[in-house]
């Protein structure tokens, strides 16, 4: 579920962490680290789609509370209650892992009532929710799209929505971004995720790796950066920058499976979205320097990376 690119933030993250902490690093924290990190993705990306769900389900509660009334009137006793028998929504909360994983970790304790009450009755307000409970007939794409109309339309937007989240997730602001597109996949492909493990062997093999390896070549690849360094002033090179050029230097010598334009790509990125306003340009200039320089010398091997995952 997951992507490599979500894989180097993590890893990036990590690095960034050990780089700033004070005091020597102890054995096995680095992995300690990492492992927090992904376990604190999963946790958000599984609250977020449990909000989804409730906020789906909340429609029975609803009907329940006016139909209780002690005078209700007619539109109290004619609540529609078709987006509580979504059938995306039941997928979702009949997943033995999904299950597993909010007893595990107790996030239904995080939901505040006041919350999903008015997230629900702005759905239940909108144009949108009126045209889904108004089609008879029940379909795939209109089942997916009403879930997403809760995240994107009315969860995201919401500032006190976000300000929930912030309040029990520390990493909301570094991950936003990656669980916008975990969310809309997984409502694509709910049956490919699995809410106990992220990542999978290969992709936590590669995670591992990439890790250990940037810590291990530390100082082989600070020797080819710093020589690049002459028209760029040392001082102000932020930290977060050196970490994403090592990663990139580990990557070509030392995966051999990824090109190294996707490497060079993937970095740039990371440093437009995480760095300072000039790192993307400056991690350009010396990652492709680096490359060439390596690829001069030959000592970039790269196997048949077709059928590799990037």
């Amino acid at each position: 579920m997951i992507s490599r690119r979500n894989i180097r933030v993590k890893v990036m993250q990590t690095l960034y962490s050990l780089d700033t902490a004070s005091g020597d690093t102890k054995p096995g924290e680095p992995l300690k680290i990492l492992t927090r990190k992904v376990e604190e993705s999963r946790q958000l990306f599984t609250y977020l789609i449990y909000f989804i769900t409730e906020v789906a389900r909340y429609a029975e509660t609803d009907a329940r509370q006016r139909a209780s009334k002690h005078l209700p009137t007619e539109s109290d006793l004619a609540v529609n209650t078709k987006i509580a028998g979504n059938e995306l929504l039941w997928k979702i909360v009949e997943d033995a892992g999904f299950k597993a994983t909010l007893e595990e970790t107790k996030l239904p304790r995080l939901m505040d009532g006041d919350l999903l009450k008015k997230i629900y009755t702005e759905l239940a307000e909108s144009p949108e929710y009126k045209e889904y409970i108004e089609e008879q007939s029940r379909d795939k794409k209109s089942e997916k799209k009403i879930l997403e109309f809760i995240f994107s339309n009315l969860m995201l937007p919401n500032e006190a929505f976000i300000n929930h989240v912030e309040e029990h997730f520390i990493n909301w602001d570094d991950d936003a971004e990656m669980m916008q597109a975990l969310v809309s996949n997984y409502l694509n492909k709910p049956a490919q995720h699995n809410f106990t493990d992220m990542l999978g062997k290969d992709k936590w093999d590669f995670a591992r790796t990439l890790l250990a390896t940037v810590l291990d070549k530390h100082e082989q690849t600070l020797e080819l950066i710093k020589p690049k360094l002459k028209n760029w002033d040392a001082e102000r090179i932020a930290a977060l920058d050196l970490i994403i050029l090592q990663m990139g230097i580990c990557e070509f010598l030392y995966f051999e499976t990824i090109p190294t334009k996707v490497t060079i790509n993937e970095y740039i990125d990371l440093a437009k979205a995480y760095s300072t306003p000039q790192s993307g340009q400056f991690v350009n200039g010396l990652l492709d320097n680096i490359h060439k320089e390596l690829s001069a010398a030959n000592r970039i091997e790269k196997k048949n990376f077709k059928n590799s995952i990037l």
